[in-house]
């Protein structure tokens, strides 16, 4: 939970984000900018005791800068720092990377600096706190424009329960090549702190703070809101982790991790993506002839879930979000599936609800699977799979997913030890959620259908158990 302070600072954020909403600015663009603005304060407050840093900001352009400008020359000068900015190495031109001044009322520009982020000592803030404020501004850009930040967005419960179940330890090298506001790192960072914390020596510090964490991003905007959210949860941004602007499909990059956990953009087709000059995207369909993949398409989550495999070192660990279609499609899926159960361990797959992203109707689970040395025999033994869609029903106001409804799948999972697993299904519990199946009936099943599922839908049975009309048209 968010301390009282913490809380505070978020909704003093978020009743400026009204202000400029009427000035025509989007949720996601006011985030944004606030991420300009907060880390020039940051990157000055460093510069003084105790800290006593050199400037990473060249002073020209700094916040010391914007505080003594008022009126028109401020909102200029502000456009000419995030201009120049943009041009710097390293994290600096990440982070500011084609920034635009969408701030075009220089009174209002000159109010967030002087009253909502002047004020605050954010050096002196614990990174937890600190990334809590950003993160609240994150998810309220998300639940106030889905178009916009919701694509981004994973459902913070969900993303906490999987690293659970992942496990991710201080030896580890987490990816996500997909890494939208940098949901899935930063669970995994936070994790490895609350459970080894106090036993890391100072090498497993430092490892976690620069080389644990790495991440692709394709939209610019995005990623300036992953490394921003990285830097204040107190991840070291330089040399920065994440890649901006770069389409992950495009290439192997060479490095193997660990651990892979990612959500994938959907959208069936792939495209390559190319950032013009301007910022935006341009797009134009075509499928990747890649010598790493086992064959070729224009669906970018087969893609995708081929471009995994390739990330993960021999034993790496990855639970990847995958719509329906990658369980199901013939041609170019199936023979990825009966790649993926040969060449891995395909152990777990989570039936996810509909009504929790903010892509509304979207029906996805999450595929649990560890990568192998090559030998004849395949590694998939058993896929355990949880159902946690039929007769589920949630919304994101009036029922949000919660952590605790993802409790049972946990414990199912059992992270301690996967040898341990028990049913839940049986003849007897026929509404049991918790059913494996071995690998000879996966391959008996038409085009390697993953799509497993088992339990009576009770809509279809009894129109009287039907859910609230409100709740199934959010749902759809």
């Amino acid at each position: 939970m968010m301390s009282n302070d913490s809380q505070q600072i978020v909704a003093k954020a978020w009743n400026f984000a009204h202000v400029l909403r009427d000035d025509g600015l989007s949720y996601m663009a006011y985030t944004e900018q606030i991420t300009f603005l907060l880390f020039l304060k940051m990157a000055d407050e460093m510069t003084r005791p105790p800290h006593n840093r050199p400037p990473i900001v060249p002073a020209e352009y700094s916040w010391e800068s914007l505080l003594k400008r008022e009126g028109d020359k401020l909102e200029i000068h502000y456009r000419h720092c995030l201009e120049e900015l943009g041009k710097q190495p390293g994290m600096l031109g990440e982070i500011f990377k084609k920034a635009r001044p969408d701030i075009q009322n220089p009174a209002t520009l000159r109010r967030l600096i002087v009253d909502l982020i002047e004020p605050v000592k954010w050096s002196s803030m614990q990174a937890d706190i600190k990334g809590d404020i950003y993160e609240g501004l994150l998810a309220k850009s998300a639940e106030e424009s889905p178009k916009g930040a919701g694509q981004y967005f994973t459902p913070r419960q969900l993303i906490q329960a999987i690293v659970v179940c992942i496990q991710p330890t201080a030896a580890d090298t987490v990816c996500d090549p997909a890494a939208g506001t940098g949901g899935f790192l930063l669970a995994a960072f936070d994790h490895v702190k609350k459970h080894q914390g106090n036993t890391l020596d100072k090498d497993q510090k430092r490892h976690l703070r620069t080389k644990f964490v790495k991440g692709w991003e394709l939209v610019p905007n995005t990623a300036r809101l992953c490394i921003m959210n990285l830097y204040l949860h107190g991840i070291d941004a330089d040399p920065c982790p994440i890649r901006s602007g770069v389409d992950s499909l495009a290439s192997d990059p060479g490095e193997r991790f660990s651990v892979v956990l990612t959500n994938p953009p959907f959208g069936k087709k792939s495209t390559i993506a190319v950032v013009n000059e301007a910022g935006d995207l341009e797009k134009e369909d075509t499928a990747y002839e890649r010598q790493d993949f086992w064959t070729t398409t224009k669906n970018k989550q087969l893609n995708f879930l081929q471009h995994v495999k390739t990330l993960l070192k021999v034993n790496g660990r990855c639970a990847i979000v995958v719509p329906d279609n990658v369980l199901f499609e013939g041609g170019a899926g199936e023979t990825v599936r009966r790649r993926l159960l040969q060449q891995c361990d395909v152990h777990t797959l989570l039936r996810l609800p509909t009504g929790i992203f903010y892509a509304q109707g979207v029906k996805a689970n999450v595929l649990f699977f560890d990568a192998r040395h090559a030998q004849e025999k395949p590694w998939t033994k058993t896929l355990w799979v949880y159902d946690l869609r039929t007769n589920m029903h949630f919304t994101l106001k009036e029922k949000p997913l919660k952590r605790s409804d993802l409790d049972e799948f946990v414990t199912c999972y059992s992270p301690a030890n996967r040898h341990l697993r028990q049913p839940t299904w049986s003849e007897a519990t026929l509404e049991g959620r918790w059913r494996a199946f071995d690998y000879e009936a996966l391959l008996k099943r038409d085009k390697i259908n993953l799509d497993i599922f088992w339990l009576k839908d009770r809509s279809l049975e009894d129109s009287e158990d039907l859910p609230d009309p409100n709740t199934l048209a959010q749902e759809w």
